[in-house]
C-alpha cells in the first residue's frame, strides 16, 4: 500500500509559498507513517512469526522463458527518495528525458544511453517529464513549471502553479496540461508559458500519495481523480464533457473509502482505461463516457494494453490480465504478493512490473508466468517503465535510470 495525504489548504490567489526542505520532509514522513508499508508492518507492534504472512513475498526460481539484456545504465540526478512522486522517464522521438530531484533534466539517445544534453536547475524537479511538439516539460515541488527546447535543452520559459507537481506535464494540441497536487488542471501556452485555462476537482479528506499525468485525446483531456472518477475536459477551454465513476468511495472509515485513480487513463482508439485504488477497472467509451465493461481487478496504477489484453497491478501485489474486448479475466499471477509493485508495461508478448526492491519482473501475456526477471540495483521502482521501438526504460527512487531489450533464448 502506499502513503496518503491529507487535502490541500483550498487555493490562495497568490501563489504558494515554497516549504522548505524540512518540512517537506516533515510532511512526507507523516504520509509515510500514516499508510506506507502496509505490507511490511512487521516491527509494529512487537513482530513475531504470526507477522510473517505480512511480509513482501520471497522471490521463487523459475525456469526462464526470455532473456533480458541490459543496453545502458545512467544516472539522472539524485532521484526522489521517499517523496512518493513516482518519477519516471519518457521516450520521444529516439530519445530518453529523465528528471531528478536534484540534477535537472537529462535527454539520452534511446539505443545507446549517450547524453544528448543536460538542463541544470537548482529547482526540486518532482513530476517527470512530458515531451512533444519539440518541447520538453518539467514541474517541481514549488510548483514550478520549466519548458525545454527538445532538441538542445534550451530554456524556452518558466510558469507558475498554484501547488506542486509530481505528474509528468501531457504536451499536446498547442497547450501544456499539468496536473498538481490539489485536485488543478492547468493549461498553458505552448509558445508561452501563459495560462489558457484551468479547473479544478475537489479532493477527499484521505487520499493516496501521488497521481499521474492526464492523457490525450483528439479534442479532449482524460483526468483520473482521486474519488474514482474519471473527467473529460474539452482541450479549447477545461469545460467538463462527462464525468464517469470506476469505483465508488464507499465504506466506513477514510482508509475504506479511498478510490484513488492514480495512473494515466489508457487511451486506445477511441476506448479509454482506467484502474482504481478500490482494485476496480474500467474501459470506457473515449467520446461519450459510456461504460464498456468493468471488472474488480486492478490498482491505483497505470494499465499494460496490449494487442488483445489489458494488465492491471493491485496493491496487494497480484498482476491480472484481462480480455481487452470484453473484460474476462484470463489469469493472475501472485506470487510478487506484498511487492509493491509498479503499474505495468507492456514489452513484446510480456507484461512487466517492477518492485520495492529494485527487481523488474516479465510476465507472459498469454497465461501470466514468469519468464524473466533482472534486478535494477537494490532501490525501490515506483513509476511504471516505459516501452518504445522494443527497448523498456525504468527509473528508480535514486534516479538511476536503465535501458533493457528482450531476445527469445
Amino acid at each position: 500500500m502506499k502513503p496518503a495525504t491529507r487535502k490541500p489548504a483550498p487555493m490562495k490567489s497568490a501563489p504558494m509559498k515554497p516549504k522548505s526542505a524540512w518540512t517537506r520532509a516533515a510532511v512526507v514522513a507523516a504520509c509515510v507513517i500514516a499508510l506506507g508499508g502496509c505490507s511490511t508492518v512487521k516491527g509494529w507492534f512487537g513482530g513475531g512469526k504470526k507477522d510473517k504472512p505480512l511480509e513482501p513475498a520471497e522471490l521463487t526460481e523459475f525456469t526462464a522463458t526470455a532473456s533480458v539484456s541490459e543496453l545502458w545504465s545512467a544516472k539522472a540526478g539524485k532521484g526522489e527518495g521517499r517523496l512518493g512522486a513516482r518519477q519516471g522517464p519518457m521516450i520521444a522521438d529516439g530519445r530518453v528525458y529523465a528528471a531528478a530531484v536534484e540534477g535537472g533534466v537529462r535527454a539520452f539517445d534511446l539505443q545507446t544511453g549517450a547524453v544528448a544534453w543536460h538542463y541544470d536547475s537548482d529547482l526540486p524537479l518532482s513530476g517527470g517529464p512530458g515531451a512533444g511538439e519539440g518541447i520538453v516539460a518539467v514541474g517541481s515541488l514549488e510548483g514550478d513549471v520549466i519548458a525545454l527546447d527538445a532538441s538542445s535543452g534550451a530554456e524556452k520559459w518558466k510558469a507558475k502553479v498554484g501547488n506542486e507537481i509530481i505528474a509528468a506535464p501531457v504536451i499536446g494540441q498547442g497547450m501544456v496540461f499539468v496536473r498538481s497536487n490539489d485536485g488543478r488542471i492547468t493549461a498553458l501556452d505552448i509558445n508561452s508559458g501563459e495560462r489558457r485555462w484551468f479547473w479544478n476537482h475537489e479532493l477527499p479528506t484521505l487520499t493516496v500519495r501521488g497521481n499521474d499525468a492526464p492523457a490525450l485525446g483528439p479534442g479532449f483531456v482524460f483526468v483520473g481523480n482521486d474519488d474514482g472518477t474519471v473527467v473529460a475536459l474539452a482541450v479549447a477551454d477545461g469545460r467538463p464533457l462527462w464525468e464517469q465513476t470506476v469505483a465508488q468511495p464507499d465504506g466506513r472509515t477514510e482508509l475504506d473509502r479511498m478510490a484513488d485513480i492514480d495512473g494515466t487513463p489508457v487511451l486506445d482508439g477511441a476506448v479509454l482505461y482506467a484502474s482504481s485504488y478500490k482494485k476496480q477497472t474500467m474501459a470506457l467509451d473515449a467520446p461519450s463516457g459510456r461504460p464498456i465493461w468493468v471488472r474488480d481487478v486492478g490498482g491505483a496504477n497505470r494499465v499494460g494494453l496490449s494487442a488483445d489484453r489489458v494488465v492491471a497491478s493491485d496493491t496487494g501485489g497480484n498482476v491480472s490480465g484481462l480480455d481487452k474486448a470484453s473484460g474476462s479475466a484470463m489469469w493472475t499471477q501472485a506470487v510478487l504478493a506484498r511487492r509493491n509493485l509498479t503499474g505495468a508495461a507492456v514489452q513484446g508478448d510480456y507484461a512487466v512490473v517492477g518492485d520495492f526492491d529494485g527487481y523488474l519482473h516479465w510476465l507472459r501475456l498469454d497465461n501470466g508466468e514468469l519468464a524473466a526477471r533482472t534486478r535494477m540495483g537494490g532501490k525501490p521502482l515506483r513509476a511504471t517503465p516505459v516501452v518504445a521501438d522494443g527497448i523498456l526504460v525504468a527509473q528508480n527512487i535514486d534516479g538511476d535510470v536503465s535501458a533493457y531489450r528482450l531476445a527469445q533464448p
